[in-house]
């Protein structure tokens, strides 16, 4: 029998054999253990993070951000560890994302402040300078609807509370958005970070004016959204105090290495929680100290 002159048998045959492979390759491992990993650290979306999650796909921030590190040492080094398959368990559909207009955000949760965050989203180009990013100050004026949220949360099947439904009241598109942002990555645990000085180290810059000067330029890049042109503060604590971050002593210039280096993550010794992203990959030990020299320089200042 020559099946190529029977085109009705050969275009039935055709197909058993192209779903037959399909269901072998592709639908058959959805249902195998192996290829659904889990782990007890990723938790499925509360409803306000349910929430941010719509708003941050509804407003196509995907386009420009991409949600994996990839296993690369640049990628690496710059965002944290690279992205697990079980991070990604509880997300439907997936926001890999594609295009790095702006930064990953795989691991932005915990990395700022939620008053960095909206102030951020009201206004991005404050608080990095030559942001291209739109503002979105617009989603403090939109209110969730929390019966929408509950029916999301139970299509899902994400569990949920009576009382978180209710605290969504009055909150608004901003909050949720925030609250998304701050739960990225937050499940991998973050490694230490290498010391980059020691306990007593000097700043051999002080008082050095080049040094000095290329400070000033280094903060009016990346510290002025949060301290203020001024260093008087904002979101960031004020700068020209002598006495930092609520302690009852003045830092010492290998403390506020530290503090620019790592950042000031909860847990850290005198630090206050959250807030400030490390700089220490970013900058390197030249910049951070010349940093901290202008600092010195404009404390106690009026």
């Amino acid at each position: 029998m020559n099946i190529y002159k029977k085109p009705i048998l050969f275009t039935l045959l055709a197909t058993v054999t192209i779903l037959s492979g399909s269901i072998a390759m592709m639908i058959y491992p959805m249902f195998l253990e192996s290829t659904q990993p889990h782990n007890k650290l990723q938790q499925p979306y509360t409803p306000i993070e349910l929430a941010g999650r719509d708003v941050y796909q509804a407003e196509g921030c995907n386009n420009c951000h991409t949600q994996t590190v990839r296993p690369l040492k640049a990628e690496v080094a710059r965002y944290g560890p690279y992205s697990k398959a079980w991070e990604f368990e509880y997300d439907r559909p997936f926001l890999w994302g594609s295009k790095r207009t702006g930064p990953d955000l795989a691991r932005v949760g915990g990395k700022y402040s939620d008053k960095w965050h909206y102030k951020h989203m009201s206004n991005p180009a404050k608080l990095k300078a030559g942001s291209n990013m739109p503002k979105y100050d617009f989603l403090a004026d939109i209110e969730l609807k929390p019966a929408q949220i509950e029916h999301r949360m139970k299509v899902l099947g994400f569990p949920y509370t009576k009382e978180q439904i209710e605290e969504l009241e009055g909150m608004t598109q901003m909050d949720a958005i925030v609250a998304y942002l701050q739960k990225l990555g937050t499940a991998v645990p973050r490694p230490p970070r290498p010391k980059m000085v020691k306990e007593g180290d000097v700043n051999t810059l002080a008082n050095d004016p080049k040094a000095i000067a290329q400070g000033k330029k280094i903060f009016e890049l990346n510290c002025t959204g949060c301290h203020g042109i001024d260093l008087k503060g904002d979101v960031g604590a004020d700068l020209t105090d002598v006495i930092w971050l609520g302690s009852t002593e003045d830092f010492e210039d290998w403390e506020i290495f530290e503090v620019i280096a790592d950042g000031t993550y909860k847990g850290l010794k005198r630090r206050a929680e959250g807030g400030m992203p490390p700089f220490g990959d970013f900058m390197g030990k030249y910049k951070i100290w010349s940093l901290i020299a202008y600092i010195r320089s404009m404390e106690a200042q009026e």
